[in-house]
């Protein structure tokens, strides 16, 4: 048999991101993304979904890479 890997520390709770007044337009930034990106998707022209899946995913991928920043 094996022995028992060593435990590891869990995660704590998300930490709280920059208030929009602090990463606001006067730092150049791009505007905050809409609360549901996907809300309006049934209506669009389904040509249109691949850029909102992808507009998306650009985001989470900025907001994950921070993480390890903070």
């Amino acid at each position: 048999m094996t022995e028992p890997s060593t435990p590891r520390p869990v995660p704590g709770p998300p930490r709280p991101g920059p208030r929009p007044e602090e990463h606001g337009a006067a730092s150049g930034a791009e505007p905050a993304p809409s609360a549901d990106p996907f809300a309006d998707l049934a209506q669009r022209p389904i040509a249109e979904h691949v850029a909102v899946f992808e507009t998306e995913h650009a985001r989470l991928e900025r907001e994950l890479g921070t993480i390890d920043q903070l």
